[in-house]
């Protein structure tokens, strides 16, 4: 039996994977240095944790479900404690990418992060429509990188991932590298930034008297259809008009060189300033 030691186990992040680890058959020791941690995790999972040391020895994998600014601090507070080949598992290629892990060459570091459930789907359950996070009914994508260790880690490093994350339509294999253009780069440089600016641009319109209702209708449902059709879920064609309003407008709200944010030292600037 494969034992885990889950780092940051009462945090919010901690008590999804504790949840769904439960329904596994993977041995897995608790971590959580809070009380109120301690006490979340033991309401929601009914687990309880055990000291770090304790955890540590003799585990096999280490998740470290901490936030991405601590987790250099955790894994230089750790690494000498873990045996030789042990894995650990990061969830967010941030720190990595960064450079934040402390070197051992005889461990295995593998970073897996969800994609999260999509917009377009065809699920069948309230439950899994409802499950827009992911880790609870809606089948989602993860993205996998071996980032140092032997290759046949990766296939455990594979099932953790579909057990944590689960329940997992697809995994993909990729570089930390590639991860990082996924996150922070397309993820939230691009896409969550472009949303707050719809957002804004909807807080714009009601400005003029139009009724926030309205504009969050019109807004969401043009997305939906708009969406649809851009990344080929359907086909279709724009009018004239639509395509003429998109010439001219992403000129008028995107800088020339806006592509420069997946330039290698851009993606490193902005990890950089997260972690």
């Amino acid at each position: 039996m494969t034992t885990i030691a889950l780092l940051g186990a009462g945090g919010k992040m901690g008590v999804r994977l504790s949840l769904n680890l439960a329904q596994t058959e993977f041995n897995v020791r608790h971590v959580e240095v809070s009380e109120a941690g301690r006490t979340r995790l033991k309401e929601a999972v009914g687990a309880d944790c055990v000291e770090m040391d304790a955890a540590l020895s003799g585990a096999d994998v280490v998740v470290m479900a901490v936030p991405d600014t601590l987790i250099g601090k955790v894994a230089s507070g750790i690494i000498d404690k873990l045996d030789r080949g042990t894995m650990v598992v990061i969830l967010d290629a941030a720190a990595p990418y960064a450079g934040h892990l402390p070197e051992r060459e005889d461990i295995t570091y593998f970073v897996s992060h969800p994609c999260h459930p999509m917009i377009y789907h065809n699920e069948a359950t309230e439950a899994a429509r409802l499950d827009r996070f992911g880790g609870v009914a809606h089948p989602q994508g993860v993205v996998n990188a071996l980032m140092q260790g032997p290759e046949a880690h990766y296939e455990l490093g594979d099932r953790i991932a579909k057990a944590i994350y689960a329940p997992v339509r697809q995994t993909y294999r990729v570089t930390v590298e590639q991860m990082a253009y996924l996150e922070p780069g397309l993820s939230e440089t691009v896409c969550a930034s472009l949303l707050m600016v719809m957002k804004q641009a909807m807080d714009e319109v009601v400005k003029t008297g139009v009724s926030e209702e309205c504009a969050k209708d019109f807004l969401l449902g043009h997305m939906n259809i708009l969406g649809a059709v851009i990344f080929g879920v359907q086909e279709g064609q724009f009018s004239d008009a639509c395509n003429k309003a998109i010439e001219f407008g992403i000129p008028a709200l995107m800088r020339d060189d806006w592509k420069s944010v997946f330039e290698r030292d851009e993606i490193m600037a902005s990890i950089k300033r997260i972690t």
